[in-house]
């Protein structure tokens, strides 16, 4: 146990530079410093630290700090200079910089178009942009959204076309405890999206082919092909894709979600599991040439070849590029004899992803692939010892048992904050779900393998076939059970950071055995358990109109306590993607959980009326203006056929709310009337949902 004691730096000396990195990343991610201060700063202290070793060893040695600041100031500013120039919104050719609406641009196909449910999707580099009779160079990335006909548009990788027309900006739905599309879009250098018919784009003879990237996506089409020759099925066949090369966009939303209940979801979210496996397949294959010396530097090279094209064909999420550097270190220790420190090789390869795109560290992929691993590699041992087995059989399904309780350890913040929810049969279904996944990957190589021979293949594809329905009638029945997942969780951010301190400081007493740590183990748990029970005690008070930004559609919640009455489309509460997207996560926001009347508000077909708040409420549906009276905020969805004018002379209000259920021609005409009478306006389609205190 005493290993365990030396400081943590000396243990993991990479891990230094990844905090550092870490801070300097956020720093510049929240305040936004120009690049001419982070230069300042990484000149300055790069200089400082190399006059720093001219002095002699006892100087450097009694100002040691000094030289521990330098450094810090070093990996900081690295780390803010890092994402400064990769955020493409402050590069001088960035197409936001020139772009108006309907400017014609030319952009180049990045992949292939991928079929949806109502439209071909593809995403696109821009390439230039009409300034005044002449085409200007700029740089970014875009989505393109085409019309779904009977023939597909005649587009691939590679592809050029001229975009005339129907391109936006792309902007978050502004939903209370919404997913931020536009946020995540950006830290994909993607701003703009396009909504093409026929006439609104033309293709050009040029293309733009890069050959590795074509032959890679030769490679995946050619997989593909395999699975869905051999797999009838469209649900198994979705699962096929995204078990072997993380191919998600043929998966059925509704078995998406029921994996994701029951704790499975990372089956089919490619990651390190995957690579893992396919690690293991190949040193059993060369276990029987073990004997021979040129057998380690042939095994290296066949697991850097093959984890790499696969983590490249499947799009090399941080996940991937995580295990495939691990596993490339390990292979590397392998030949030389030594054993790779898992933990120094971990914080590496968090370094090389980093540096290679710094908006990787809001990746949930890229927290939960980390987080896991650090968590096997801390617990599982632990957890292993804990009981000890005479039967293999025994000794094997315990050891499974461990790494899945073990990597949900230091997960479980991170899950409960992004996905508010914890699937309580997590064990029961891992025990099933990963060695029949493991088996059906492996059986999915082999069939890439046998292709060419016809009944081999035919024969294989239809036993994947069985064995993904029988995965995917297991994970079916299991989530209908009612206490499979404990859902509608919601924790702050503070509460999220008190979960991981809680468990580091766990660690350290689990090694270190000083009881000053169970202390603060105590501690911080109580400090959560304090955060959380303020804000219950805060949402049980509060009282809140909350008016959803839902194309199309008219939503609106009225908030008491932990209560809420629904005003809107029925379609919409019935429609399950509508509502998780768009509503639900509102509702998990201000914890509330009940459709019923509320007590100290009244709602009414066309009002809602509070102790300090009159609200009026007009749709399409409206006969006759109301009552001359005063309103706090009108609420206007569906387009009806009023006049603000003509309204604002028969009842007086000082705010007009515009839903996402309006069209933009009519809110114009709207806001033009507003204007005109100085009213404030709230358009919900561009500002987002709107939110107010009754």
């Amino acid at each position: 146990m005493q290993s365990y004691t030396a400081p943590i730096f000396k243990l993991i000396p990479s891990l230094r530079f990844l905090i550092a990195l870490v801070i300097g990343i956020l720093l510049q991610f929240h305040c936004k410093i120009t690049l001419q201060w982070i230069t300042y700063f990484f000149v300055g202290s790069l200089i400082l630290s190399f006059f720093f070793r001219i002095f002699n060893a006892f100087i450097q040695f009694k100002f040691s700090w000094v030289k521990g600041i330098l450094f810090n100031i070093v990996f900081v500013s690295l780390g803010a200079l890092i994402s400064w120039f990769k955020f493409i919104e402050n590069r001088p050719y960035w197409i936001g910089n020139y772009f108006q609406e309907n400017t014609p641009i030319i952009v180049t196909f990045q992949d292939n178009i991928v079929p949806r449910n109502k439209s071909y999707k593809a995403k696109v580099s821009v390439d230039a942009i009409k300034q005044n009779k002449y085409w200007k160079a700029v740089e970014g990335d875009m989505l393109l959204y085409f019309k779904k006909e009977a023939v597909p548009p005649d587009l691939h990788y590679g592809d050029q076309i001229i975009v005339t027309r129907n391109i936006r900006e792309i902007i978050n739905s502004g939903n209370p405890g919404g997913f931020n599309y536009a946020q995540f879009c950006a830290f994909q250098n993607i701003s703009y999206q396009g909504f093409l018919n026929k006439e609104d784009y033309i293709k050009l003879p040029s293309t733009h082919r890069q050959w590795f990237n074509s032959w890679l996506l030769k490679c995946r089409t050619h997989f593909l092909g395999i699975l869905k020759q051999n797999i009838k099925s469209k649900q198994e066949v979705g699962i096929a894709e995204a078990l072997l090369i993380g191919y998600r966009e043929e998966l059925d939303r509704d078995m998406v979600k029921m994996y994701s209940n029951t704790g499975v979801v990372h089956i089919i979210a490619i990651s390190g599991l995957h690579l893992g496996m396919i690690y293991a397949l190949i040193v059993l294959l060369f276990k029987p040439l073990k004997k021979y010396k040129w057998s380690s530097v042939l095994k290296l090279i066949t697991v850097v070849v093959v984890l790499w094209l696969f983590s490249f064909i499947a799009g090399l999420p941080a996940s991937l590029l995580r295990s495939a550097i691990m596993f490339s270190v390990i292979a590397i220790g392998d030949v030389f004899g030594k054993r790779a420190n898992i933990y120094n090789s971990l914080v590496v390869s968090a370094l090389i992803i980093l540096i290679i795109n710094p908006f990787s560290l809001w990746d949930v992929g890229f927290q939960l692939s980390y987080t896991a691993v650090l968590s096997i590699v801390i617990f599982s041992p632990i957890i292993k010892r804990s009981f000890y087995f005479k039967n293999k059989l025994l000794t094997a399904f315990w050891n499974l048992n461990a790494i899945t309780i073990s990597a949900q350890l230091l997960t479980l913040p991170i899950v409960l904050y992004h996905f508010h929810q914890f699937p309580n049969l997590f064990l029961f279904t891992n025990l099933f779900a990963v060695p029949l996944s493991g088996f059906i990957l492996y059986t999915e190589i082999i069939l890439l393998l046998v292709s060419w021979q016809k009944e081999l293949s035919t024969f294989l594809g239809n036993a994947i076939e069985n064995l993904i329905k029988v995965l995917n009638d297991f994970v079916t029945h299991v989530n209908i059970i009612p206490f499979a997942t404990w859902s509608f969780i919601q924790i702050s951010i503070l509460q999220t950071i008190l979960l991981f301190i809680f468990f580091i400081t766990l660690v350290y007493w689990i090694f270190l055995k000083q009881n000053k740590y169970l202390l603060y183990c105590l501690f911080f748990i109580l400090l959560f358990i304090a955060s959380r029970s303020i804000d219950f005690i805060d949402k049980y008070h509060q009282k809140k109109l909350i008016v959803y930004n839902v194309p199309n559609h008219k939503a609106i919640d009225v908030v008491e306590g932990r209560k809420y009455t629904y005003i809107g489309d029925d379609e919409l509460i019935k429609d399950g993607f509508l509502r998780n997207f768009h509503v639900q996560p509102a509702r998990i926001k201000h914890r509330i959980r009940t459709d019923s009347v509320l007590k100290n508000i009244i709602i009414r077909e066309s009002s809602i009326l509070s102790k300090h708040r009159k609200i009026l409420l007009l749709d399409n549906s409206i006969i006759c203006f109301p009552k001359q009276s005063n309103w706090d905020v009108v609420v206007i969805s569906k387009n009806p056929k009023i006049s603000i004018a003509k309204l604002y002379r028969n009842s007086k209000f000082t705010k007009v709310v515009f839903d996402g259920s309006n069209t933009l021609w009519k809110i114009n005409q709207w806001k033009r009337e507003c204007d005109s009478l100085h009213l404030q306006y709230h358009i919900c389609s561009i500002q987002g949902a709107f939110e107010m205190n009754l």
